[in-house]
């Protein structure tokens, strides 16, 4: 089910911003984001799926970041997060699992690249001023310049900047997915304590450290064309996948198996191309799916299968599918 509302689909009443406005208004939300300590309930819709999380993010004088994310539905989930230092807590297998976050994008932040190039590829507008969960807003529209990306809509809370509201707006003026605040407090008292102490306390647990290789993939006899204006690849690494759980003795990975990743990104959203060899332990086949605005292709080159998932239309992840190209290594005697 697609949500739907008339704000979707009304025209702006202001004109476009100017590159100068626009620019201060994307750095304010992004900034907002990571200096700002706020705490919140923050309610994820994605196509007919919803969940809920906690969140509680405090900043100091020189902006060390310190975050703490409890899922509120299914299994207890609690993500911790020092700065680029992330601690994904499973509970039920006393795994912690530790990686560095690549890219600072997530909701309530904003830009994954370059501001300018944001306003390269999308006019701003300004709408109507709104309320969301109390607060009033300023309210933004991001429309692309061509069909390679969706409609983006911002509400940003009018003194600080925070985002308070973030969608995803498909054909007809659908809402394909929205993150937002129900409840949020702004300028509270910060508590990182509270989030190194829970860090240093599953130290005992099972520990996982995931490693992000960087690579080249054209050493590997891959190359990826790419078909799209504005999508600049931000990093290629080699990386595990899978399903993480309690470790037997002597294994502590699970179901995990290693893959290629490139990632693109065009600013404000983005894709990644994973490469992967034919494996018996995973049944794979080609083929399309979607959920809210993610899509999914997948197709076999050679002994390898290509998985191409982003937040973008799903001829655009077709067209990247299409782009990648293999030629096996020359072996070196």
């Amino acid at each position: 089910m697609c949500l739907s509302a008339a704000a979707a689909t009304a025209q702006p009443s202001d004109s476009t911003l100017n590159r100068r406005d626009a620019t201060a208004w994307l750095n304010k939300i992004h900034k907002a984001a990571q200096r700002e300590n706020y705490v919140g309930t923050l309610i994820y819709q994605r196509g007919s799926v919803m969940h809920a999380s906690r969140i509680q993010h405090y900043s100091d004088l020189v902006h060390n970041e310190y975050e703490r994310l409890e899922t509120l539905d299914g299994k207890p989930r609690e993500v911790l997060r020092q700065n680029d230092v992330v601690h994904s807590l499973i509970p039920e297998a006393k795994l912690v699992v530790v990686e560095k976050q690549e890219a600072k994008d997530r909701f309530p932040a904003l830009l994954a690249t370059n501001k300018n190039d944001v306003l390269d590829l999308y006019d701003m507008r300004k709408m109507p001023a709104e309320r969301v969960a109390g607060m009033e807003c300023e309210v933004f529209a991001l429309e692309p310049h061509d069909a390679a990306r969706y409609a983006v809509r911002l509400w940003a809370e009018k003194n600080s900047g925070l985002l308070m509201r973030a969608q995803t707006i498909g054909d007809g003026g659908k809402v394909l997915e929205q993150v937002a605040f129900s409840q949020v407090q702004i300028g509270v008292p910060s508590e990182k304590q509270h989030i190194l102490g829970a860090i240093k306390n599953s130290s005992s647990w099972n520990r996982y450290e995931v490693t992000y290789q960087p690579t080249n993939i054209a050493d590997e006899g891959w190359s990826i064309a790419v078909p799209l204006k504005g999508f600049q690849k931000i990093r290629e690494v080699r990386r595990p996948l899978g399903e993480l759980r309690a470790p037997a003795p002597g294994n502590a990975r699970g179901q995990v198996f290693e893959v290629l990743q490139v990632v693109y990104s065009d600013g404000l959203t983005g894709l990644s191309v994973f490469i992967e060899p034919v494996s018996e332990q995973r049944v794979r086949r080609e083929g399309v799916a979607a959920l809210g605005a993610t899509q999914v292709v997948v197709r076999r080159i050679a002994d390898f299968w290509i998985t191409v998932v982003g937040e973008v239309p799903a001829s655009t992840v077709r067209q990247f599918a299409t782009a990648v190209e293999y030629r096996p290594p020359k072996a070196v005697h």
